[in-house]
C-alpha cells in the first residue's frame, strides 16, 4: 500500500509526518532544526528520500540541509549563494536604490527526473540552481538582469522568488513568481526572462496595470494541462489559458480575493483551491471561520469547505507554500497555519481533520505519495 509523507516547514523547526495510503493514523517526528525558522521541505520526485531543507536565523544566516533518508538524519550542503554578473541595485520601498542582498532561501523545486538537479527561489529575487546535489549553486542571472530589475520591490515579506514552476515534461520552459515584480517565464532553461503580467492589474500601483511590479503570491498548475496556471495575488484569483501571456480574473463569489495558498487537484486539473483572507492588512479568515473554497469550474463558481474547520474564534493565516495535494486516488489536501495547525481532508476537501494542532507557526507544506 502506498504512503505518505507529510514536510512541515514551521518558525521553530521541521516536522515530517507520515501515515500509509489510508491516511487515518500519522505519526509525527521532529523538530529537526529546532529553533530555526525552516522556509521550505520539499521531496525529490526523482528519489522520495531526498529531501531539501531551507535552515534560516536572523542570528546565524541561511543554511541548506539535505536528507537522504527521509528526513530521519540531515547534513548541510553547498551553501555558497553569490549573485552573478553585474553588480546592481533594485528598487527600495522608497524609490531609492539598494544593493541585492542576499538573505534566504524560500522555495526549492527539485528536477522530477534527476535527484541531483534542484533549484533555489532566494530573497533578494534570484534563482539558484545545482546540478551535484546541492554541493554548489550557480544563479540564473538572466532573470535578476531582466531590463526591469532595478524597478523590483520588496513586498512585505522581502522580495522573494517564491513559486518554481518547472515543465512537467521536462522541457526548457519554466515560470517564477516574485513579491513584489510579477510573474516571468524563459524558454530556454532559465537563460533569459520575459515577464508574463498581461491582465494583472494592482490599484497600489501608479500604473495599475504595468508590465512589472505586482505582488503575485503564489501559482499553481496541473502537469497535464502545463499551458493553464492559477495565481493567488495579493488581491485577485487569476487564471492563464496561454502560458503566462495573458491572464483573466476568476475570484468570482468568493467572500474576498486576497490570500495567499492556492493549489490544483492532482486529478482534476480543473478544480482549484484556496483560503481566503480578509484583507492585506488583516491576515486573518473573514468572520473568524476558516474556510477553504473549491472550485470545479476552474474559478469564478466557489464552494466553502468547512466540515472539521474552526467556524467561531478562528483569526490564523495561510501562507503561500502551506498547502499541498497528494496523488492518491481519493485526492488528499492538507494545510498548515500560522496558528501551529495542520488540517487534512483525504476525500478532495469534502471533511477536514486536525493531524496537529500545537505546533510552532507553518511555513510550508509539502506531500509525497511513496511507493
Amino acid at each position: 500500500m502506498s504512503g505518505v509523507r507529510l514536510l512541515v516547514g514551521t518558525r521553530k523547526g521541521a516536522f515530517v509526518l507520515t501515515a500509509d495510503g489510508t491516511r487515518k493514523d500519522w505519526t509525527i517526528d521532529g523538530p529537526f532544526f529546532g529553533g530555526w525558522e525552516i522556509y521550505h521541505l520539499k521531496g525529490s520526485p526523482a528519489e522520495p528520500d531526498r529531501i531539501w531543507a531551507s535552515q534560516s536565523t536572523g542570528w546565524f544566516g541561511q543554511l541548506v540541509q539535505r536528507s537522504d533518508d527521509g528526513g530521519r538524519t540531515w547534513s548541510p550542503v553547498g551553501n555558497e549563494f553569490a549573485y552573478d554578473g553585474v553588480p546592481g541595485t533594485h528598487q527600495w520601498y522608497d524609490g531609492t536604490p539598494h544593493p541585492w542582498e542576499f538573505a534566504r532561501v524560500w522555495h526549492f523545486e527539485p528536477s522530477s527526473s534527476d535527484p541531483d538537479t534542484v533549484f533555489a527561489g532566494v530573497e533578494d529575487a534570484a534563482l539558484f540552481k545545482s546540478v551535484d546535489g546541492g554541493k554548489s549553486w550557480q544563479e540564473l542571472s538572466g532573470l535578476r538582469e531582466h531590463g526591469s530589475g532595478p524597478h523590483w520591490q520588496p513586498g512585505a515579506g522581502g522580495m522573494c522568488t517564491h513559486t518554481v514552476l518547472l515543465d512537467p515534461d521536462g522541457g526548457p520552459r519554466m515560470f517564477v513568481a516574485i513579491s513584489a515584480a510579477g510573474v516571468f517565464r524563459s524558454d530556454d532553461d532559465g537563460t533569459t526572462w520575459r515577464p508574463a503580467n498581461k491582465g494583472l492589474r494592482s490599484a497600489q500601483l501608479p500604473d495599475e496595470d504595468r508590465e512589472v511590479g505586482h505582488c503575485v503570491h503564489h501559482l499553481a498548475r496541473h502537469p497535464s494541462a502545463p499551458d493553464t496556471i492559477f495565481m493567488q495575488k495579493h488581491w485577485d484569483v487569476m487564471r492563464s489559458d496561454d502560458g503566462g501571456d495573458s491572464w483573466t480574473e476568476v475570484s468570482g463569489d468568493l467572500p474576498t480575493d486576497f490570500g495567499f495558498a492556492i493549489d490544483v487537484h492532482s486529478h482534476e486539473p480543473e478544480t482549484v483551491y484556496v483560503v481566503p483572507i480578509k484583507s492585506d492588512s488583516e491576515h486573518y479568515p473573514p468572520e473568524g471561520k476558516l474556510r477553504v473554497y473549491r472550485s470545479r469550474t476552474g474559478g469564478n463558481e466557489w464552494e466553502a469547505l468547512t466540515n472539521g474547520l474552526p467556524q467561531s474564534d478562528c483569526y490564523v493565516n495561510v501562507l503561500r507554500d502551506a498547502m499541498a495535494i497528494d496523488s492518491l486516488d481519493s485526492c488528499g489536501v492538507y494545510f498548515g497555519t500560522t496558528g501551529g495547525q495542520v488540517y487534512a481532508s483525504s476525500d478532495a476537501g469534502d471533511t477536514w481533520t486536525a493531524l496537529a494542532r500545537d505546533l510552532p507557526a507553518v511555513c510550508s507544506v509539502e506531500v509525497q505519495t511513496l511507493p
